[in-house]
């Protein structure tokens, strides 16, 4: 085994080598490093390349390529589609509905909506983590102008009924942006069969680089946005800035790869959960918060009872875990999205996240298995909590 474990997929993937092999070749002297606005030949190549990237990252979630807007990421995705839809829609109404079980890059958007004068409604999840569609349709109000809900949730891994949802928002003639993030290369993505009109995702969470995702934008019917950034008339003016062909052609290259692998990717991610749990299925105090049935196999939340999160990933400090999204891992306060859940603090506080992916192996999985319980063991051991019962 490896002195490092890596289960923190759900965080960042790695790039995987035949997406390194095609940036590269757009960084050197030999390859396409034209900046893809320029009216010559370097230029040409590279704006073909991005065209077809643009086919590559609409390929798997079944859109047109021209619907596919090129951001920094699935964080500013979600800027873009909040802020540029409360901004050009303002006339019709202020008034958003989302979930508290969002991503900060949504909530904390919302939050800033609001204090330009917007209305939010947050709407909670069941026990499980799902959204009721029909609260989404008793949050309707005749001011409504967007719902924002997340396809699939980075700390729990559930799935929400995305086409369900849907069918309420389009009911109320208002429109629907979904954070895919999580579940894009990993479960099928349809934005014509799920009925989304903006969609977010991420090139590091699909194994390509960190700094490049997308935004989808429904063409037809037309969706308008206000652009979060000038500078430029570049794709379609929504987003201005020289576009950076390497990450790029990296996200299109990941995405390709994704499709070609959601099968055989989901089914081996799949048999390396059932193990997983199976080996800690005797572990006392352990407590499955996913949901199994109704979540992508890659993401596994457990809590233990009088463990501290933070002392069993300290413990383990050379396997990659999480107690939460490694965007609120500097917070240091309890996970907000096991809170809306109906999580007691003390299971919140004894919370890991465990993310397979399609890198990670059965001796992995094993070394893991035994590594948690020795840990998880000699943590009880000095637990007055444990020792006393007090549990």
């Amino acid at each position: 085994m490896k002195s490092s474990l890596y289960l923190d997929y759900a965080a960042t993937t790695p790039v995987d080598p035949l997406v390194a092999e095609k940036m590269l070749s757009c960084l050197t002297s030999q390859g396409l490093y034209g900046n893809p606005a320029s009216q010559h030949d370097y230029g040409y190549a590279a704006a073909q390349a991005i065209t077809q990237a643009a086919q590559q990252v609409a390929s798997l979630i079944h859109a047109a390529p021209q619907e596919i807007i090129w951001t920094s990421g699935a964080t500013e995705a979600n800027n873009l589609a909040l802020k540029g839809i409360a901004e050009f829609y303002a006339y019709k109404g202020k008034h958003i509905i989302t979930s508290r079980i969002e991503h900060k890059s949504v909530l904390d958007v919302c939050r800033y909506l609001e204090k330009q004068g917007y209305q939010v409604s947050y709407l909670s999840p069941s026990a499980n983590g799902l959204i009721d569609p029909q609260d989404v349709a008793a949050a309707m109000r005749p001011d409504t102008i967007l719902v924002s809900i997340m396809h699939v949730n980075n700390e729990i891994g559930v799935i929400q009924d995305i086409a369900a949802i849907s069918k309420i928002v389009k009911q109320h003639h208002c429109l629907f942006h979904v954070d895919a993030a999580q579940s894009a290369g990993k479960i099928v993505v349809d934005v014509d069969a799920l009925g989304i009109d903006l969609m977010s995702l991420s090139g590091h969470k699909v194994y390509g680089p960190k700094g490049i995702g997308a935004l989808f934008v429904r063409q037809k019917p037309p969706i308008k946005l206000v652009p979060q950034m000038q500078g430029g008339s570049q794709q379609h003016g929504l987003r201005a800035g020289t576009l950076p062909t390497h990450q790029i052609v990296g996200m299109g290259e990941a995405f390709a790869i994704a499709e070609s692998r959601l099968l055989s990717d989901s089914e081996w991610v799949t048999q390396l959960r059932s193990k997983l749990l199976a080996s800690l299925e005797d572990i006392p105090g352990l407590n499955l918060v996913t949901p199994l049935q109704r979540a992508i196999p890659h993401i596994l939340n457990l809590s233990f009872t009088a463990i501290h999160s933070e002392a069993l990933l300290y413990g383990l400090r050379n396997i990659a875990l999480s107690s939460g999204s490694a965007c609120d891992s500097a917070l240091m306060e309890p996970s907000y999205v096991l809170k809306a859940i109906g999580l007691m603090n003390t299971s919140i506080r004894g919370a890991i996240r465990i993310s397979l992916g399609r890198y990670t192996t059965v001796a992995e999985i094993d070394y893991f298995s035994q590594r948690l319980k020795q840990e998880v063991a000699r943590l009880r051991a000095i637990s007055p909590l444990w020792n006393t019962h007090e549990v």
